[in-house]
């Protein structure tokens, strides 16, 4: 019997509803799977470490990766009106965060790479410490005033204002303001060593789980909502409808421009190493 391949994502609802179909034996003929949930910053450092045959990365840790492993075309989150926001517990402008302390989903996170850009134009001096959490963490702690700003993602798009926080600045506006891509976030990864058939038999699997998953969503609604952190269903749906896109399907030429104007206006900037042109 074939041994079952290694695949971490989170337990947020594009994920789960993008591989439900797939984790759950439902595409016949697809490889097995052995489902690992993680944030973020551990599938980044799951990466970094080689561990794992399948992978949703940030696409900022790409430059650190691709020695090892490939982006495969689909199955990540790649979109417009869908980028991280900065947020902070009372009023705010850009030139208040100078010094001060600021929570993020991870140092390698695609968020934290668009936050650095940003505020190199717009924070004077730039903030002071940075601080890791888990991404439902942050929002808690920038309310509770553990944290002066925190840098979102997901679904703290439709529900920061619950913890009476405040917006700053939208990371995705940003970026589509100063570009005109739409935002690259997260990044489906696998293993070169497993070879090209393989490869293309991951990559299929993720294309069809996609397809199932439009195709009859109600499959999946147990599924995602057991593992959304006791999130609302219908901040669920908001959540896959505006993460689950054509994107998540084929990145295609547009998915691609995004993806290699962000690693390059980065390497630019000396916030990441440059990737050979080709490497993906």
């Amino acid at each position: 019997m074939t041994e079952p391949l290694r695949i971490s994502y989170s337990p947020c609802p594009n994920d789960t509803f993008v591989f439900h179909a797939w984790s759950h034996g439902l595409l016949p003929g697809a490889p097995p799977v052995d489902v690992t949930f993680a944030d973020i910053d551990v599938t980044n450092g799951q990466a970094e470490r080689g561990e794992g045959d399948i992978l949703k990365v940030s696409y900022a840790v790409l430059p650190y990766v691709l020695d090892a492993y490939a982006l495969l075309p689909c199955g990540g989150a790649l979109g417009r009106g869908c980028g991280p926001l900065v947020l902070t517990r009372g009023e705010a402008g850009p030139a208040d965060l100078a010094g001060r302390t600021i929570a993020v989903p991870a140092v390698r996170s695609t968020a934290y790479l668009l936050f650095r850009l940003w505020a190199a134009a717009e924070v004077p001096g730039g903030v002071g410490e940075v601080r890791v959490l888990p991404f439902h963490e942050i929002m808690p702690a920038v309310r509770d005033g553990r944290v002066d700003a925190g840098l979102v993602i997901h679904e703290a798009r439709f529900t920061y204002r619950n913890y009476g926080l405040h917006r700053v600045a939208d990371m995705g506006e940003f970026w589509e303001d100063t570009t005109g891509h739409p935002i690259p976030l997260g990044a489906i990864i696998a293993k070169r060593s497993l070879g090209e058939e393989r490869l293309r038999a991951v990559t299929d699997a993720v294309r069809a789980s996609v397809r199932h998953a439009w195709a009859d969503p109600a499959a999946s609604a147990d599924h995602v909502l057991a593992h959304a952190q006791e999130m609302d269903p219908d901040v669920a749906k908001q959540h896959i409808a505006l993460y689950v896109n054509e994107f998540t399907a084929d990145l295609g030429d547009t998915g691609h421009a995004a993806v290699r104007e962000l690693l390059t206006r980065a390497a630019d900037e000396g916030l990441v190493p440059a990737v050979p042109h080709g490497t993906w």
